[in-house]
């Protein structure tokens, strides 16, 4: 569709009271285009769901998108994976998430947010206290970046999903982000996702320590396996279920 596509959709977005679900993935909107889309998120209210991956939106896109979710009071699922989200861009959209009161899932996985970007999100997620899902995979999250990360998991109290696979994180972000739970027992967590990596001692002792402390939280490697020890664990290895309804029944 590209610029004059987005431009027709926010026009129609801007009269429209009926549409509650738009797929727009895949139609090369860029920074030019966001100007447009940004003006109808802004406005209508009454779009709950928004897929906007596989575009080209890059850091001013970021900005510009950005202060639009954070004055939509409609949105309850927003989709803007695989585009071209760093740092400047990353952060904007980060702190449009921590103003907004509306959105309960957000999906900015294959970007390229960084330890920047993961540090705003670890700032969104201690004054957010909507949100329930939240996908940063693949956004070249290394330590520092997950101890971010870790830091607003240890305030929040909503948020139910996290994934955070595909990151560069080492033993050092995995074990930063349990322990934070460890420290909030006010954590809404039910499922959460760590890269693959090898399993320390630290990292499978820390494993266990927050199972025993949250015997519902299905903790999953790779987004494919739960972690486990090498010896006999609580946190066993094994083919990571299709999660439907509740999680806690697929624990």
């Amino acid at each position: 569709l590209g610029v004059e596509g987005a431009k027709a959709f926010s026009t129609m977005l801007l009269e429209n009271t009926t549409i509650a679900s738009l797929q727009l993935s895949g139609n090369e909107f860029d920074d030019h285009a966001a100007k447009y889309l940004a003006a109808a998120i802004t406005a209508n209210s009454k779009v709950e769901l928004l897929d906007l991956s596989y575009n080209m939106f890059g850091d001013k896109a970021g900005e510009i998108l950005g202060m639009a979710i954070a004055e939509n009071t409609g949105l309850k699922e927003l989709k803007i994976s695989w585009n071209h989200f760093h740092s400047q861009g990353a952060a904007a959209l980060a702190k449009g998430l921590g103003a907004n009161i509306f959105l309960k899932v957000l999906d900015v996985s294959y970007n390229g947010f960084g330890n920047s970007g993961a540090a705003a999100l670890g700032e969104a997620l201690k004054a957010n206290n909507v949100l329930e899902e939240l996908n940063v995979s693949n956004n070249r999250i290394s330590v520092e970046g997950a101890l971010h990360i870790a830091a607003g998991l240890k305030e929040n109290r909503t948020l139910k999903r996290l994934n955070m696979t595909r990151n560069p994180m080492q033993s050092e972000g995995c074990c930063g982000v349990l322990k934070a739970l460890q420290a909030n027992s006010g954590t809404g967590i039910e499922i959460l996702d760590l890269p693959d990596i090898p399993v320390n001692k630290e990292l499978a002792e820390l494993c266990d320590a927050v199972k025993i402390l949250f015997p519902n939280l299905l903790l999953r490697r790779g987004g494919n396996m739960k972690l486990q020890r090498k010896s006999q664990s609580k946190v066993e290895l094994q083919t990571q279920p299709k999660v439907v309804g509740n999680s806690q029944n697929a624990v």
